[in-house]
C-alpha cells in the first residue's frame, strides 16, 4: 500500500519538463538502439537471403527470398570447418593458460613486501608501452621456432600485463587473514592461490575470461603474418580474406559455379556463425561482467 502511494506521489510531483525530457531520453535511446542492432540484423537477413538477389540490393527487413544454401555452402566448404575448428582450440587453451598465468602472476605481485618489486613492475611497464616492432618480433618468433606452428596463437599471449595491473588491484584489496589462516593450517602458497585466492575472485576472472577469449576468437593478426600453413588459419582470418576479395571483385560474382550464392552471401553467413558463440556465451558471464570491470574503481 505504501508503495502504491509513493508511486501516485512521484507521478503528481513531474512536471511536463520531466515528462519532455524522459521521452526525449527515451527517443534518442531508441535510435542508438537501433542503429546498433540494425547492422547485425541486416547481416542475418542476408545470409538467409539467395545471394544472386541479395546482390541486386532493396533488402531492409526480412529475406526476399529465403534459403538455407549460403549456410550448406559455409558448412559443406572444409577450409572453414578447420578454420572453426583451429578458432575454437586457440580459444580454449589461449584463454584457459592466459588467465591462468595473468592470475598467478599478479597475485605474486600484489604483495606489498615482494623482494625486487619496483624491478618487476618496471618490466612490466616498459614492455606494456614500448615494442620493438614487427621485424623484430618476427625474428624472435622464428628462433623460437614458432613460425607456421599452432603455438605461436597460445605462447606470445600468455601473459598479459595490462590485466596483470588490474589484477594486482584486485588480489591487494583481498583480506591478507585468508591467506595466514590458510598457511597457519599448512597449506602451500600454491595450493592458497587455486583453492582460495580464485573461487573468491570469479567476478574479476570472468571479465578476464571473457575479453581474453573474445580477443583470441577475433584475432587474425597473427594467422595473417605468423601461419603460412592453410590449415592453421583461423576463421576470422577467413573471413578478412573474403573481405578483400570482395572489394576487389564483383560482388554478384558467384560463390560456386552452379550457386545462387555470393562472396556476400557466404560471408554475411560466416559472420554469423562467428558472433554467435560470444553471444551465447555471454550472458553466463553478465552476472560477474559489471563487478569485475569496476574492480580496483571504488577504495574503503
Amino acid at each position: 500500500m505504501s508503495n502504491k502511494l509513493f508511486t501516485n506521489i512521484y507521478h503528481k510531483k513531474r512536471s511536463a519538463g520531466d515528462w519532455i525530457l524522459d521521452i526525449l531520453v527515451y527517443s534518442f535511446s531508441f535510435i542508438v538502439l537501433i542503429l546498433t542492432l540494425y547492422p547485425f540484423y541486416y547481416i542475418l537477413v542476408v545470409s538467409f537471403n539467395e545471394g544472386l538477389d541479395a546482390s541486386a540490393g532493396g533488402i531492409y527487413f526480412w529475406p526476399r527470398k529465403f534459403t538455407l544454401e549460403n549456410y550448406h555452402m559455409f558448412f559443406s566448404d572444409i577450409k572453414w570447418i578447420k578454420g572453426i575448428g583451429i578458432t575454437v582450440t586457440r580459444t580454449l587453451i589461449g584463454t584457459t593458460i592466459g588467465v591462468f598465468f595473468t592470475t598467478l602472476v599478479a597475485y605474486g605481485l600484489s604483495f606489498p613486501n615482494l623482494l625486487f618489486k619496483k624491478y618487476y613492475m618496471l618490466i612490466i611497464v616498459i614492455s606494456m608501452y614500448f615494442s620493438g616492432g614487427i621485424i623484430p618480433y618476427y625474428t624472435l618468433l622464428n628462433q623460437l621456432h614458432l613460425i607456421n606452428n599452432f603455438a605461436v596463437y597460445i605462447i606470445p599471449g600468455a601473459l598479459n600485463t595490462f590485466f596483470i595491473m588490474i589484477a594486482m588491484s584486485f588480489f591487494a584489496d583481498i583480506s591478507p587473514s585468508l591467506r595466514e589462516s590458510a598457511t597457519l593450517d599448512g597449506a602451500s602458497e600454491i595450493k592458497v592461490f587455486l583453492k582460495i585466492i580464485l573461487p573468491i575472485s570469479k567476478p574479476f576472472i570472468a571479465t578476464l575470461i571473457l575479453f581474453i577469449g573474445v580477443g583470441h576468437w577475433n584475432n587474425w593478426y597473427d594467422s595473417a603474418f605468423f601461419i603460412q600453413d592453410k590449415n592453421l588459419k583461423t576463421l576470422s582470418y577467413l573471413m578478412m580474406e573474403v573481405v578483400n576479395k570482395t572489394m576487389i571483385s564483383s560482388t554478384s560474382a558467384n560463390y560456386g559455379a552452379s550457386s545462387s550464392t555470393t562472396t556476400v552471401s557466404i560471408q554475411s553467413a560466416a559472420m554469423i556463425v562467428a558472433t554467435l558463440p560470444i553471444v551465447c556465451v555471454y550472458p553466463f558471464l553478465q552476472k560477474y561482467f559489471v563487478k569485475g570491470i569496476m574492480v580496483g574503481s571504488v577504495k574503503e
